[in-house]
């Protein structure tokens, strides 16, 4: 099935259902419907067609769904791009992923010269909020072909996270999108037509957690900003059934003052994913919203359920003392095959720690144009993630770090999740970082970067104590730095990168 072919499921069996709602206004699946015939002949008229690329540069908005879909439905790729990202790293993505056309919201428009300048691909530029897109919509025909199953075809072509290096474009196929959904309705059942409050960028998980969703008659109700208040109103006053959020954004939930507030019975499943999220705030989320948590793990390249750690399996892992199983990212996934390898191509035992690799129709095409860099990522007939990790007996699968943040301490590897863990549980704690930086004679040295609870305050030495009372002198910090707020990607993975680099600065290597 091609990804338009759920929505047209949902249109066909809800038409009069919201499909897009912005807080106020809603719009139908029948209205949605129109406009993306609409969209998508506009498409074909500018002479776009199979192996084009078009992207949406807006903040989440109804009208850059409705055109997401547009462009899908005329055979054309999409190009996520993120508006929460820098312009410049925007550009890149736009030249990177060859895109023709651009959807825009009007927010935007100040950078509609120098994007013009930096990408002379881009041939039309079509804004999504104001009267002139509804004046080009009225002039196009009400529909579009149908378009043969093409379960190859780049649906569409997402940026990698870009932390440690430029992004690469991932090219998600048809047949992806079919497996991802499979997994997600043998994981999550839709039982009736839920609501997903779309919180995060919908370039990214938020987005793909959606498309699942559609085929049911999901209703997308999309917020402008994260603002941690004003989601925990929403949850109540829309009665959402799915919401995904990365840990730090439900970290500041928790924080929030008007957290105990609201009703969240509605509430099915909680979905956080794309980063290691506190064990004690973990527990915390479950008292506060209910036996809804929901873990995945998944990455651009192999679409966000590679494992699945149910709500069940919270509750469970609580109830009978297993309370370490919280820092899993739960069993692997139906339709899909993901094993730990060490660096020779070897597939170790469980509870031995390796790279984490996955393979199976989940795993993207390859990265566009870039041959050199899909092959390494392809050795030995798997896919892999770069993450270190460890199965465990009862087949609980374990993120120990991304392969390129570990830290070799005189000799000793120490991997930053395992510390963070220990800083989490202090109770002034918001999030924290754990880095390499040089030392002369350790080659490197443990730092912890700690961004602290609103009004809290803690000592260096006594999170270091607690390290090392947890964990022994080798891993502890030998050093803690405080800072207002961690640096974040736009969507919201702490970026270390940027905390280590003041620190190399001058030194050949840099880890």
């Amino acid at each position: 099935m091609r990804l338009i072919d759920y929505f047209d499921r949902g249109a066909d069996l809800y038409p009069d259902r919201d499909c897009l709602h912005d807080g106020t206004q809603g719009w139908t699946y029948r209205e949605v419907r129109a406009q993306t015939h609409r969209v998508a002949n506009g498409l074909l008229a500018l002479g776009l067609g199979r192996g084009s690329k078009a992207a949406v540069y807006s903040p989440n908005h109804a009208a850059a769904y409705a055109c997401l879909l547009g462009i899908v439905r005329a055979g054309v790729t999409w190009a996520p791009v993120n508006a929460r990202n820098a312009l410049e790293e925007n550009l890149y993505i736009l030249n990177n992923t060859d895109v023709e056309v651009l959807f825009y919201h009007s927010s935007f428009e100040g950078y509609l010269a120098r994007i013009r300048e930096a990408c002379p691909r881009i041939t039309g530029f079509i804004c999504i909020d104001t009267p002139s897109f509804e004046e080009w919509l009225a002039v196009q025909k009400e529909e579009a072909p149908d378009l043969p199953d093409a379960p190859d075809d780049v649906a569409f072509l997402a940026s990698s996270g870009g932390t440690t290096g430029r992004p690469k474009g991932v090219q998600i196929t048809n047949g992806n999108i079919e497996t991802m959904n499979s997994i997600f309705w043998a994981c999550m059942p839709v039982k009736s037509p839920p609501v997903h409050l779309m919180v995060a960028p919908m370039t990214h998980a938020a987005g793909v957690c959606s498309f699942p969703l559609l085929a049911f008659g999901g209703t997308n109700i999309f917020m402008g900003t994260a603002d941690p208040g004003g989601i925990l109103a929403a949850i109540e006053k829309h009665k959402v059934t799915h919401v995904y959020m990365p840990p730090t954004l439900i970290y500041m939930l928790l924080a929030h003052p008007d957290v105990g507030r609201y009703d969240y019975s509605s509430l099915q499943h909680l979905v956080y994913a794309s980063a290691p999220m506190s064990v004690d705030k973990l527990v915390e989320a479950v008292k506060v919203f209910g036996p809804v948590l929901t873990q995945t793990y998944g990455q651009a390249e192999a679409c966000m359920i590679c494992t699945f750690f149910s709500p069940e399996d919270h509750v469970a892992a609580l109830e009978s003392n297993n309370r370490h199983r919280l820092a899993s990212c739960g069993k692997v996934s139906p339709l899909v095959r993901l094993e730990v390898m060490d660096d020779h191509g070897k597939l170790l035992p469980r509870g031995q720690r390796g790279e984490i690799v996955v393979r199976g129709n989940l795993v993207m095409k390859g990265y566009y144009n870039n041959v050199e860099a899909t092959a390494e990522a392809s050795a030995f007939g798997w896919h892999h993630t770069g993450d270190i990790g460890v199965i465990d007996e009862e087949g609980f699968v374990y993120i120990v770090d991304r392969k390129k943040d570990m830290i070799i301490s005189g000799g000793f590897n120490v991997f930053p999740g395992e510390v963070e863990q220990v800083l989490w549980s202090h109770p002034a704690v918001q999030d924290c970082a754990v880095i390499g930086i040089p030392d002369e004679k350790w080659g490197e040295a443990v730092k912890a970067v700690v961004e602290l609870k609103p009004g809290m305050t803690v000592e260096a030495d006594e999170l270091i104590q607690l390290a090392k009372d947890k964990l022994g002198g080798v891993k502890a910090p030998k050093s803690v730095d405080f800072v207002d707020t961690l640096p974040r990607s736009p969507v919201g993975k702490v970026l270390k990168k940027t905390l280590r680099e003041p620190y190399w600065v001058g030194h050949e290597r840099k880890i």
